[in-house]
């Protein structure tokens, strides 16, 4: 198996169960937090626990690592998650084939933050797509799929913990395709297709002058990474600061709001929330009721009031630069 990110643990665990788990092959330790901390990618631990071999190539592409590969003898590659572009002399490795478990319902969503943007696009459904890997991104065909709906109400980060749950029968379905040789693939329709770059801090500032859905769907897509933030103008400073928001939102997309309502603007601030005044053809607002100011920790409405003074009429978003 290549992987790095947690949403492949359950993945690693059924192929480590199996018994047929050869090794794993992962990204190095990065230092992590404030103290740049060396740590492993979690995979490892539970890799190393389970006494599996582990390989950490620095680049992938390189002979050495390539070497590395070809001596564990693989007869099957997964790869979910890894985080590194895979050459075809990589990919030519496995004497069955090279497969990836994909976060979204292929040809939609190909690239890195797929689950970020099945609910920023407010689809009915995502899943997991297990498909060949070719070195276009994201772009074999598919040996299988598994579909979960959406409700509306989930979050980035609920909806990867979902997926990576939903991710192990899809694989074993598709390893048992290829055991028994009946895989019957199917050719992505490049039509559809969108691409989901990777999210940066940066892409978590609300642009206010989107409709109300799409504020609040951003909102919760961008949970916990990047994470979404506006600004607001401080009286003690008298410049802005940044306020870092949370789902759960309230959305209004028809709400009747006053003539000089502007995107941005502040309608109500109290116990309840902030609402705030969206663009748009319809316009409407969103209820933010969980905020983070600077240097602070994350509060309800009521706490956040308590100390900060920020009155109907304010006018958010202002300033777009980020602020840590």
């Amino acid at each position: 198996m290549m992987a790095t990110g947690d949403i492949a643990i359950p993945s690693f665990e059924l192929l480590a169960a199996s018994g047929e788990l050869v090794g794993l092959i992962t990204q190095p330790d990065r230092p992590v937090g404030r103290h740049r901390t060396l740590t492993p990618p979690r995979i490892k631990v539970c890799a190393q626990e389970a006494g599996i071999p582990v390989l950490q190539p620095e680049r992938m592409r390189d002979a050495e690592a390539v070497e590395q590969l070809r001596a564990l003898q693989p007869d099957l590659v997964v790869v979910m998650a890894y985080g590194q572009i895979l050459s075809q002399e990589v990919i030519d490795v496995p004497s069955i084939a090279c497969i990836n478990a994909h976060a979204s319902l292929l040809p939609r969503h190909r690239g890195a933050s797929c689950i970020q943007a099945a609910i920023e696009a407010g689809d009915d459904e995502t899943g997991i797509t297990i498909m060949y890997v070719v070195k276009k991104l994201d772009a074999g065909d598919i040996i299988c799929r598994a579909t979960i709906p959406l409700r509306g109400t989930e979050t980035g980060e609920s909806l990867h913990d979902d997926l990576a749950l939903l991710a192990p029968s899809a694989l074993a379905e598709a390893i048992e395709m290829l055991r028994a040789g009946d895989v019957v693939p199917t050719v992505q329709d490049e039509s559809v297709m969108t691409y989901a770059p990777k999210l940066l801090r940066a892409h978590g500032f609300i642009d206010w002058s989107e409709p109300a859905t799409e504020v609040a769907r951003k909102i919760r897509a961008y949970h916990s990474w990047p994470g979404t933030f506006t600004t607001y103008p401080s009286v003690k400073s008298g410049g802005d600061k940044q306020l870092k928001v949370f789902p759960p939102v309230d959305c209004f997309p028809r709400m009747k709001k006053p003539s000089d309502a502007l995107p941005g603007m502040v309608l109500g601030a109290g116990p309840d929330g902030m609402l705030v005044s969206c663009g748009g053809t319809r316009g409407g607002a969103v209820r933010i009721a969980t905020m983070q100011p600077p240097g602070a920790r994350k509060m309800n409405a009521e706490s956040f009031f308590a100390g900060h003074k920020i009155v109907p009429g304010t006018i958010l978003g202002l300033q777009s630069e980020e602020k840590e």
